[in-house]
C-alpha cells in the first residue's frame, strides 16, 4: 500500500470499529471487579479475588489501546483541505454531548448539591485530569477522566499531524521506538522522583504517582503520537504482516507480564507494542478485503455503541451497587448475574446515548450549516462554490 494514497481512496477500517467494543468492554469488567470501592458484587471471597485479579490490568490496556487507536484513526483518515477549526468542531462535537449528558446523569443521581463547584465544574469542561487531586480527577463519571487526554489529543492533532507526515519512511521505526521510550521514561520518573502523597486506593503507589503516571493528560501524548506513526507505517507499506490471531496471543501475553511487573510498568508498557500490532494487523486485514469476524453486522452496531456504553458503564455500575444493592454482595450465580444485568444496562444506555445524543448532534453541529440562498442576490461564482464544498 503506498503511502502517496490519497485519504479519499483509502479503505475504511470497519475491523477496527468492531475491536473498540472489546477494548470497552475490558474497561467495563475492570470497573465491575472493583473490590475497594465496592463494585465487585461477589460474597465468596475467593470468587471476588479471582475475578479482581483476572481483571485487574483489563481498564489500563483498554484506554491505552484507544489512545493508540485515535492517533491511528485521525491520521488515516486526515484530508488535506481540511481545516483546524473545522477538524476541531467535528472532534468536540462527537465528545462533548455524551459527556455532558453523563455528567448530568451522574450529578443527579449521586452529586446533587452536595459537590462543589471546585470538583464539578473541571469535570464538565473535561479539565479536571490535570489536578492531581483525585477527589477532582476521579470525580462525577470517573470514565471520563481519559476524555481530558482524548480533548487534548484533538487540539494539537493538527499541529502534530505534518510533522509526523514529513518524518521520512527509515525513520518511522525511530520516532515508533522513541514514543515507547518516552513512556517508559514518564514511569521512571514517576517510580523514582515522585514527591511523597498518601497511597492511592486500589493500588501499590501515592496518589501522586497514579496521577501523574497514568491521568496526567501530557503523558499520554506518547501513546496517541504513536498510534500516528503507526498509521504512516501501515499506508507506507512498511508494517510487517501480522495475522490477527498472533497479534491477538500477543496481547495476552503482555497483559500477563503487565500482572506481574511491578504496578507502573504494567499500566502501559507492557501493552502498548502488543495493542500496536493488534491494530495494524487489523488495519491490515480491512484494506486487503479480508473477511473478519469484527466486520460482521452485530460487531460494528457495538463498535458504534462502543463510546456511550464507556461513558455510561461507570454510572450503571454505581446505580447497581449502591442504589439497588446497597453495596451487599451476593452468592456467586446471583453476581454472575448481576455483572450480567449490569453489562445489559450499560449496553442499553450507551444505546440510548448513541441514538439520542450523539447522532442528533452530530447531524445539527458536526458541519457548519450551510446559508440559504437570498434570490435578491448575484448567483455565487465558481470560486465560491468551491470554497462551499
Amino acid at each position: 500500500m503506498s503511502s502517496s494514497l490519497a485519504p479519499s481512496t483509502r479503505p475504511k477500517l470497519p475491523s477496527l470499529t468492531g475491536l473498540r467494543f472489546i477494548a470497552a468492554a475490558l474497561v467495563f469488567f475492570f470497573h465491575a471487579s472493583l473490590i475497594f470501592i465496592s463494585m465487585n458484587p461477589f460474597a465468596d471471597p475467593d470468587t471476588a479475588d479471582g475475578f479482581r485479579w483476572l481483571f485487574s490490568k483489563a481498564g489500563w490496556m483498554g484506554v491505552s489501546f484507544f489512545f493508540v487507536l485515535s492517533g491511528f484513526v485521525l491520521t488515516w483518515s486526515a484530508r488535506p483541505g481540511d481545516t483546524v477549526t473545522g477538524f476541531w468542531r467535528r472532534r468536540l462535537v462527537k465528545i462533548f454531548p455524551n459527556h455532558v449528558a453523563t455528567w448530568a446523569l451522574a450529578m443527579i443521581l449521586f452529586a446533587g448539591t452536595a459537590i462543589s463547584a471546585k470538583v464539578w465544574l473541571p469535570n464538565l469542561f473535561l479539565i479536571h485530569s490535570w489536578f492531581p487531586d483525585p477527589t477532582v480527577h476521579l470525580s462525577l463519571n470517573a470514565p471520563a477522566w481519559s476524555l481530558c487526554s482524548e480533548l487534548l489529543f484533538y487540539l494539537l492533532f493538527p499541529f502534530l499531524l505534518r510533522p509526523v507526515l514529513r518524518i521520512k519512511e527509515r525513520g518511522l521505526w525511530l520516532w515508533a521506538a522513541v514514543m515507547v521510550a518516552g513512556m517508559l521514561a514518564v514511569q521512571l520518573v514517576t517510580d523514582f522522583l515522585a514527591p511523597s502523597s498518601p497511597p492511592a486506593p486500589g493500588t501499590d503507589v501515592t496518589v501522586w504517582q497514579f496521577w501523574f503516571g497514568y491521568n496526567f493528560p501530557p503523558v499520554r501524548m506518547f501513546e496517541f503520537v504513536l498510534g500516528m506513526i503507526l498509521a504512516r507505517l501501515v499506508l507506507a507499506g512498511a508494517f510487517p504482516r501480522v495475522g490477527i490471531v498472533p497479534a491477538a496471543v500477543l496481547c495476552v501475553a503482555g497483559y500477563a507480564a503487565a500482572m506481574v511487573v511491578p504496578f507502573l510498568y504494567g499500566l502501559n508498557l507492557m501493552t502498548v507494542v502488543p495493542i500496536s500490532l493488534l491494530i495494524c494487523a487489523v488495519a491490515h486485514a480491512d484494506a486487503d478485503g479480508t473477511p473478519t469476524v469484527l466486520r460482521g453486522r452485530t460487531m460494528q452496531w457495538l463498535g458504534e455503541v462502543s463510546f456511550g456504553f464507556y461513558l455510561a458503564q461507570q454510572i450503571v455500575l454505581s446505580f447497581v451497587r449502591t442504589t439497588l444493592m446497597d453495596n451487599r454482595t451476593v452468592a456467586t450465580p446471583a453476581g454472575v448475574a448481576v455483572v450480567a444485568a449490569e453489562f445489559a444496562g450499560s449496553l442499553a444506555l450507551g444505546w440510548l446515548l448513541l441514538v439520542c445524543v450523539e447522532r442528533p448532534a452530530m447531524r445539527r453541529w458536526a458541519r457548519p450549516r450551510r446559508k440559504t440562498a437570498d434570490p435578491a442576490e448575484s448567483s455565487p461564482t465558481p470560486q465560491q462554490l468551491t470554497a462551499a464544498s
